[in-house]
């Protein structure tokens, strides 16, 4: 890697297919950032392991991610593209780390509190060292920047105090203090999801997946929540509506927003038009990246170089991190 330009990181859990919410408030955004930073891109597979998948799953859904994400143009010659548990440097650098997060900060973190409540019958010690975790694989390869979203900023802003706290223990500069990243000085898009509110995720059973089918595509987003229709000429949009055009905006043609956007404001507009011609233009960006997916999963010796090439250069970079941390801790040889 080019040690003179910015250095990113950024993963992605491996709990299900890529939605249209990764995709353009994440990936696409990386396919660019491939070609100008030393980017590390990786599937969290040891993150999912708070949720107990079972190892077939687990196996299939890091196959998935892995296939769509090269469907999506990231190039494993451009960027480092690996998969988490590849790499033993990232648990063993985690011990070190944990040795430095303080219950307390722990306990208070929103994701924890968030998580606990969703399962309160497996509140694990991941989920509270979920943070450190997240810490690891951003200052194991000192990364400058990561691509966050709202939801992550509590943990980005703890990976910046453990890069400051182990820096100020062992008083060294070893690692830079990451930032968040914001493509071309813009908040990345956020994409909402069909049941009227909130942003589109795998977990809240509102998103359309870019390996989906048409016809579960046309079925969900017939389903989508809207209203009774406005009733008074250029009336602001409630959510739910605003959420469609918020979707159409970004798979849709200027010309066809215009059109429905004229014919809210005119009180013209009927939701069943809308829903059809957005279900279309849904199908019609996601059909391509949907066939080179399928195309790519089924490539078991291609999927399987990308992993290694992968792997390889990114245990180079954690490695060296890891050696340099062991001996500032004080972990000598006597042999």
């Amino acid at each position: 890697m080019n040690s003179k330009v910015p250095t990113v990181v950024s993963g992605i859990r491996s709990t299900g297919n890529l939605h249209l919410g990764n995709y353009f408030g994440a990936v696409k955004n990386f396919v660019q950032m491939q070609h100008d930073m030393n980017c590390y891109f990786f599937i969290a597979d040891i993150h999912s392991l708070t949720t107990h998948p079972h190892p077939d799953h687990l196996y299939q859904n890091v196959r998935q991610v892995l296939s769509e994400y090269l469907a999506c143009g990231l190039d494993p010659e451009k960027a480092t593209l690996f998969i988490q548990s590849d790499i033993p440097e990232i648990t063993e650098m985690y011990t070190f780390m944990n040795m430095n997060a303080y219950l307390g900060e722990l306990e208070r973190t929103t994701s924890f509190k968030d998580k606990a409540r969703k399962q309160p019958d497996n509140v694990n010690a991941g989920l509270l060292t979920y943070p450190v975790l997240m810490a690891t694989d951003i200052i194991i390869h000192k990364a400058h920047f990561v691509p966050v979203g709202k939801d992550q900023e509590q943990n980005l802003e703890m990976a910046r105090t453990f890069a400051r706290r182990f820096n100020r223990m062992y008083k060294v500069e070893e690692f830079p203090i990451p930032k968040p990243f914001t493509f071309d000085g813009k908040d990345m898009i956020k994409i909402p999801g069909l049941d009227g509110s909130g942003k589109m995720g795998k977990s809240e059973g509102n998103a359309i997946g870019l390996a989906e089918d048409p016809k579960s595509i046309r079925k969900k987003v017939m389903r989508a929540v809207t209203d009774a229709g406005p009733t008074e000429m250029n009336q602001e949009k409630p959510e739910p509506i605003q959420n469609l055009f918020t979707l159409m905006d970004v798979v849709s043609t200027p010309d066809t927003v215009k059109h429905f956007d004229d014919a809210y404001n005119n009180c013209s507009i009927r939701y069943g038009d809308l829903k059809k011609q957005l279900a279309e233009d849904i199908i019609n960006f996601t059909t391509p990246i949907r066939e080179r997916i399928e195309e790519i999963v089924k490539d078991d010796a291609y999927l399987g170089k990308v992993a290694q090439m992968g792997a390889e250069k990114a245990r180079e970079s954690a490695s060296q991190t890891l050696k340099e941390v062991r001996e500032i801790i004080g972990f000598r040889k006597f042999y």
